[in-house]
C-alpha cells in the first residue's frame, strides 16, 4: 500500500484532525505535506460534508446541514519545482471507500438550503443511503436497484493565484448584485462562517477567511467538476498558479448520475485515492490550456442497453426558449422521473436514482432553432425488473 500522506479520523471534525484539511480556495494556505513529482501516495478524505449526515433513515440532518462547511479538503499538498505555467499530471492510480465506512448517502436538498436541479418540482429535502458490497450499491430506501460503482473524486484542484482568486470573487460578486434575494443565491461568496483552514489562527486566518473563496462551484483550476469519467486509471493535467500547484482533493463519490442533478447527488462518501504526480514544464502555454484536461481510465461498469429519454427547450409551461441545454436537461429528467414514477417509483426516489446510478447525459442537439434536445440515458440493467414499454 502507498505510503498515507493524509489521514483522516472519521470521528473528529476536519479542524480537528491531527493534520487539518481545509475548505476554502485561497493561495496563502500553507501545505500540509510535499512529494516529490514521480511520487505515488495516499490521500484519505473525508465526506464533503464534513460527517454531518448520518446512515439513517431520518432526512433531517440533510435538510439542515450546515453549507458554510462545505467542501472539507484534504491538503494542499505541495509538489517540489512546480511553479505558474506548468501542468501537474496526476494520475488515479486507485480509489477506495474507508474501511469503517463501507456506505454512502445521496441527498435532495431543501429549496432554502441548497436547492437542485429539480428543486421548484423537489422543493423538500430527502436521503437515501447506499450500501456497498465490493464494486456493488443498493439501497433500502430506493427498492429494486443494484449497480456497480464509478468511484471518482468529485473535487480535486491546485490553489489559485491571488489574481485569479480576486477575478472570482469580482465576477461572483457582480452575478449575485443582479438578483440578492434570490433563494437559492446566484452564488455563495467569500464567508468567514464555517471556515477550515488548516493550523492557520489569528489574523492570518481572519484575513484567509474573508477573501477565501468557496469550494461549491467549478472553475478554470478544476475544483467541484463533479466528473464521473474522471476515475480509476484517469490521468489529469491541471495548470499550475502558484509554486507547489498546492494539490487539494475531496468530495469522494461512490458512483454518480451525469449532472449529479440532486446538487447532493453522487452516492457521497469517505474514502481514500492513491495518486501518482509528475510536471510537464510551460505545460500551460506549450499545449494552451485554460481549464484541466484528462484522459479518462479503463475502468467503468459494462452497461451495452439503456433507455433514453428526450428533452427540448420549451419548459414544462410552453414557454420557449432559444437553443437553452439546461432547460431540455430538465424536461429530459423530469420525462425520465414521470415514466420511472409508472414502476413503483416516488419522484424523490427517481430524482436521486437519476443522480447516484451512472446515467449518461448529454447534449444532442445544438443547432437547430429554436429547440436544443438534451438526453438521459438509463442503464436497464441496474433494475431487477423490466422498466420498458410492454
Amino acid at each position: 500500500m502507498p505510503e498515507v500522506l493524509f489521514k483522516v479520523d472519521l470521528t473528529k471534525p476536519m479542524e480537528e484532525q491531527d493534520v487539518p484539511g481545509h475548505n476554502r480556495w485561497h493561495p496563502d494556505i500553507p501545505a500540509v505535506v510535499s512529494v516529490n513529482p514521480g511520487s505515488v501516495f495516499r490521500i484519505e478524505c473525508k465526506d464533503w460534508t464534513d460527517g454531518q449526515i448520518h446512515n439513517n433513515d431520518d432526512p433531517s440532518d440533510v435538510r439542515d446541514v450546515d453549507l458554510t462547511r462545505v467542501h472539507v479538503l484534504s491538503g494542499p499538498i505541495w509538489v517540489n519545482g512546480a511553479e505558474p505555467g506548468d501542468l501537474l499530471v496526476v494520475d488515479i492510480l486507485d480509489i477506495g471507500a474507508l474501511p469503517t465506512s463501507e456506505w454512502g448517502f445521496t441527498g435532495i436538498f431543501a429549496r432554502e438550503n441548497g436547492g437542485g436541479f429539480l428543486t421548484n418540482h423537489f422543493p423538500e429535502a430527502g436521503k437515501a443511503i447506499w450500501d456497498f458490497h465490493g464494486i456493488y450499491a443498493s439501497s433500502r430506501h430506493i427498492p429494486n436497484v443494484r449497480f456497480p460503482g464509478l468511484l471518482h473524486p468529485g473535487l480535486i484542484g491546485c490553489a489559485p493565484s491571488h489574481e485569479m482568486l480576486a477575478e472570482w470573487n469580482k465576477r461572483e460578486a457582480e452575478l449575485v448584485a443582479t438578483d440578492p434575494d434570490r433563494v437559492p443565491p446566484l452564488a455563495n461568496l467569500p464567508s468567514p462562517k464555517g471556515a477550515v483552514l488548516g493550523n492557520l489562527k489569528g489574523a492570518e486566518f481572519d484575513r484567509i477567511a474573508k477573501e477565501g473563496a468557496r469550494t461549491v462551484p467549478p472553475r478554470e483550476h478544476g475544483g467541484n467538476c463533479d466528473i464521473k469519467n474522471l476515475s480509476k486509471g484517469s490521468r489529469v493535467y491541471f495548470p499550475v498558479y502558484v509554486d507547489g500547484a498546492k494539490l487539494s482533493m475531496g468530495d469522494i463519490h461512490f458512483c454518480q448520475g451525469d449532472g449529479e442533478i440532486s446538487f447532493c447527488g453522487a452516492i457521497e462518501m469517505a474514502g481514500w485515492l492513491d495518486l501518482h504526480v509528475s510536471l510537464i514544464k510551460n505545460g500551460v502555454a506549450k499545449y494552451a490550456v485554460t481549464n484541466p484536461i484528462f484522459k479518462t481510465g479503463p475502468v467503468e461498469p459494462a452497461f451495452s442497453e439503456y433507455i433514453v429519454f428526450e428533452g427540448i427547450s420549451v419548459d414544462e409551461e410552453g414557454k420557449q426558449y432559444y437553443l437553452d441545454p439546461f432547460i431540455a436537461y430538465q424536461r429530459a429528467c423530469m420525462n425520465a422521473v414521470e415514466y420511472l414514477k409508472k414502476f413503483g417509483y416516488t419522484g424523490e426516489q427517481a430524482y436521486m436514482l437519476l443522480s447516484a446510478a451512472p446515467c449518461e447525459g448529454r447534449i444532442s442537439g445544438i443547432v437547430d432553432i429554436p429547440n436544443s434536445c438534451s438526453t438521459i440515458a438509463i442503464p436497464t440493467g441496474i433494475f431487477n425488473k423490466n422498466i420498458l414499454p410492454t
